[in-house]
């Protein structure tokens, strides 16, 4: 069987830059197995494929090289791209439907914005659990947390965020899906975040759509307003535009195509 592959670069300000994803469009779906032994070989912290389900609308499903996950942003964002700009769909939006519900995104001039559930995050009140991540990030938090998904720890400035290096072994000791590490931002950004998931076979995520759900809100909370710049201090680095809209929150950004390629399965 030969598949067509899309290798996306989302929240991107230029190529080479944000989160890399490779995009796999089917007919119908493949065995698990063989979507996440894709995963595996793709080897990106993400991999997504879709298949139709009505005009403007698909089954997205994401997985790591490891895992099949209940989120993800820069995938989805890559997904968007591919179909808007690659396949050349006719409508200004398109709807994913995935197993965090429907999932919009739409044309904003030059930028695609998704339309994502916000996500509450709920102080951690086990002081065991709150030295095991301090532990783990090897660095002094603010605040310790939870979201649905992942520990969010709030240190005291960008340079802090900018400078962690975290015991990947201990971090993937604590369960859930990973750390969000967050500070005030910078240079223009309302905040600044890491994110790391090495029991999902992502030590390091370059850009986070999913774990802005969280720190949008988060965020909103302690800056007052409903729209923000973020930053990711990646290595390769991102930008998101937020909006903090109800339950729900918008992140927008640029994406560039980076390779067309087969895959023979």
């Amino acid at each position: 069987m030969t598949l067509p592959l899309y290798w996306v670069d989302a929240f991107a300000s230029k190529p080479f830059t944000g989160n890399p994803a490779a995009v796999v469009p089917l007919d119908q779906w493949l065995d698990k197995e063989v979507m996440q032994k894709i995963a595996f070989e793709n080897g990106l912290a993400e991999t997504a494929f879709f298949v139709p389900s009505g005009v403007d609308r698909y089954h997205l499903r994401w997985f790591t090289p490891s895992v099949e996950v209940d989120l993800c942003g820069h995938a989805t964002l890559a997904s968007a791209h591919v179909l808007f700009n690659v396949l050349r769909i006719v409508d200004d939006r398109v709807t994913f439907d995935s197993r965090s519900g429907p999932l919009v995104v739409m044309r904003a001039g030059e930028s695609l914005e998704l339309d994502f559930p916000a996500l509450e995050t709920n102080a951690e009140t086990c002081p065991e659990m709150v030295s095991s991540v301090i532990e783990a990030l090897g660095a002094t938090a603010v605040w310790i947390g939870r979201t649905p998904y992942d520990f969010l720890a709030l240190v005291e400035n960008a340079h802090a965020v900018r400078t962690l290096r975290p015991d990947m072994l201990k971090v993937a000791e604590l369960g859930g899906r990973g750390i969000i590490v967050t500070a005030p931002g910078v240079d223009g950004a309302h905040f600044v975040s890491r994110f790391f998931a090495p029991q999902a076979g992502v030590p390091e995520d370059p850009v986070t759509g999913s774990a802005h759900c969280a720190l949008v809100p988060f965020w909103a909370a302690r800056l007052g307003g409903t729209t923000f710049l973020a930053r990711q201090l990646s290595a390769r680095g991102g930008e998101l535009a937020c909006t903090l809209a109800g339950s729900r929150v918008r992140l927008a950004g640029t994406s560039f195509l980076y390779m067309e390629a087969k895959i023979h399965v």
